[in-house]
């Protein structure tokens, strides 16, 4: 026989193997007759290590049919109100992405749900016994090219999901939050949230509206809805009681003050407490109040000050109750 033949057969013992192990590690899709457990289900996630990221941009990536979990089958083993809040009156299909286990201890499932019109991300949590506890959604497609999504396990399990998106001036808003499971409470605790985001529907609670009003500088001066210097009666003579809220840069930089301020001179009043180094004065006129301070860095963020002009802004009239119709 020739070298060449020899060659050819050594080289199919070697390569035998690695297509026969190649075969096997193939995980088979879990068909709809198929009667599965919770630990099959477990099995047909591949180990992953953390840090382990998911971006809004997988979706788009081709899926491989023949690894999808069927809603049939994923619903035998995790509850279907999971999806239904995502996914409503339609089945999805299910992906996984990867498993990350802690030894005995919890299990971590990552999958995606994908239907026609919606996808999807979740982080499913099996305890040491394999048992389904809890799950959290990492990522909810809005089909909106502006905004882009991501979401983050680190190697202490804790999860960070970041959504940024540009408005239509050009500003880019974020909104962070990281999340970490608590085994005692079997649920995920919010333990971080940052944003610049400005929510049109939060109101400023004033700690001050119902006292006394009688000062004639006592109101409420505003430079919009969240920035406010707020002055009542104080109990004492000679001093203002005040609340002064502002946030600058689209939210990003706050600072939040109450007390009483000193009357030194007509139209000027002076905070000043035994203890605080913060000196924050009030210059008044008819129908303004501007903030001036020194100190004041423990009651506000690092790069904005308690500063500027407020206008007095007129009390809301109350609703008069409507009248009713004189019976005939």
């Amino acid at each position: 026989m020739t070298t060449g033949y020899y060659m050819k057969k050594w080289i199919f013992i070697v390569l035998l193997p690695l297509a026969m192990w190649a075969c096997k590690s193939k995980k088979k899709p879990i068909t709809e007759d198929e009667t599965i457990t919770t630990a099959d289900f477990i099995g047909f996630f591949e180990n992953i290590t953390p840090p382990y990221t998911i971006g809004d941009s997988s979706f788009e990536k081709k899926m491989n049919d023949t690894s999808f979990i069927s809603y049939k089958k994923f619903t035998s083993v995790i509850p279907d109100s999971i999806l239904s809040k995502q996914f409503k009156n339609v089945r999805p299909r299910i992906y996984p992405l990867g498993k990350i286990a802690q030894k005995k201890q919890e299990t971590y499932l990552l999958l995606k749900a994908v239907s026609a019109a919606q996808k999807a991300a979740y982080i499913l949590v099996f305890d040491k016994d394999k048992k389904f506890i809890t799950s959290l959604p990492l990522l909810i497609e809005d089909n909106n090219e502006a905004t882009q999504q991501s979401a983050v396990m680190d190697y202490k399990f804790s999860i960070t999901t970041n959504t940024q998106h540009k408005t239509t001036d050009g500003r880019l808003l974020y909104k962070k939050e990281v999340y970490a499971y608590i085994s005692s409470a079997s649920a995920f605790a919010l333990i971080l949230t940052e944003s610049n985001e400005i929510d049109p529907k939060k109101e400023l609670i004033n700690p001050i509206d119902t006292l006394p009003r009688k000062n004639k500088f006592a109101g409420d001066y505003r430079q919009d809805k969240m920035n406010l210097v707020s002055i009542r009666d104080s109990k004492k003579p000679g001093l203002l009681a005040f609340f002064v809220h502002f946030e600058k840069d689209e939210g990003r930089c706050k600072g939040e003050l109450k007390g009483e301020a000193k009357i030194i001179s007509p139209g000027k009043a002076l905070f000043k407490q035994s203890g605080d180094p913060c000196e924050l004065e009030f210059s008044f006129t008819a129908n303004t109040v501007n903030l001036k301070e020194d100190g004041c860095g423990s009651h506000r963020d690092i790069k904005c000050f308690f500063e500027g002009t407020f206008t007095r802004r007129a009390p809301a009239k109350p609703v008069k109750p409507a009248k009713q119709a004189k019976k005939k």
